[in-house]
């Protein structure tokens, strides 16, 4: 019995051994770049960088396979810890991004022709007949965005549309990629005039699906005097790069489908 117990410590200690030989010669060394750059990475493992989460993207930003500002969550600050690490510049001047809904179809706005009584997913729903809406552009509303965001910035809000909470948000674009209609998109953090609408169809369909949708009459973009909004495919577009925020285009619109949020802000501080 005692000889039996001696053997089995014996080849436990003999296999330990192989092993710890093994596991040096076979070791893959880390890049200490990799490393560096890992520690300063906000550590969400989103996977809104393409990359299997923020060990992966260190590696691929040490190998040069990266841009060092390929991490949307960690936004400027990272951006510029990991020019340091890599020995490159960063001019600081990354403006963070936020998603925001182009799209304001929700329940008493957007005509519903029919109930849709199928999965509770947007893409499904998309796939037969929009979920019942009759614009084939505007927010499907079951929560796709909302249940795919790993930071809790999505909620629904009581007219069946996605809300966004701008503080939360962290411009990672995950919501932006699990839309199926593409009504969610991610704008500057400094733009506060939004065209919320998503459809391409004629004015006079927009009509009769939506209350609230884009009926391309041009009214915004004879408006502006900064050239800042331009209807294409029947569909006011906003050119942040020239927009002041003025808000003009907002007071003009006869849909009131062009949002300013400076002017909620205002309304709310009043109040």
């Amino acid at each position: 019995m005692l000889g039996a117990v001696v053997s089995l410590g014996g080849l436990g200690l003999l296999f330990g051994v192989l092993l710890g030989i093994a596991a040096r010669k076979f070791a893959v060394e880390k890049d200490p770049k990799a490393v560096q750059i890992n520690e300063v990475l906000p550590g969400a493992n989103c996977g809104a960088c393409g990359f299997p989460g923020c060990s992966g993207l260190a590696e691929a930003i040490a190998k040069g396979e990266a841009p060092v500002n390929a991490c949307k969550v960690g936004g400027a600050p990272v951006t510029a810890k990991i020019s340091e690490i890599m020995g490159v510049k960063s001019d600081g001047t990354e403006e963070k991004m936020t998603a925001h809904l182009l799209c304001r179809g929700g329940r008493g706005a957007a005509v519903q022709r029919a109930k849709y009584e199928g999965l509770h997913d947007c893409r499904s729903a998309a796939a037969f007949g929009s979920g019942g809406k009759a614009c084939s552009f505007g927010c499907v509303g079951l929560g796709n965005c909302v249940r795919a965001c790993p930071f809790g910035s999505l909620s629904m809000g009581p007219e069946g549309l996605p809300v966004v909470d701008e503080e939360k948000c962290t411009g990672c674009g995950i919501c932006v990629k699990t839309c199926p209609k593409g009504v969610l998109t991610l704008v500057p953090e400094h733009a506060k005039v939004f065209v919320a609408c998503s459809s391409k169809a004629p004015g006079r369909e927009v009509r009769q699906a939506c209350r609230v949708g884009c009926i391309a009459c041009r009214i915004c973009e004879k408006t502006c005097e900064f050239d800042a909004i331009h209807v294409v495919d029947n569909l006011a577009r906003i050119d942040y790069a020239k927009c002041t925020n003025c808000g003009r285009c907002a007071e003009k619109c006869p849909q009131k489908i062009i949002v300013n949020e400076l002017a909620k802000e205002k309304a709310a501080v009043a109040n």
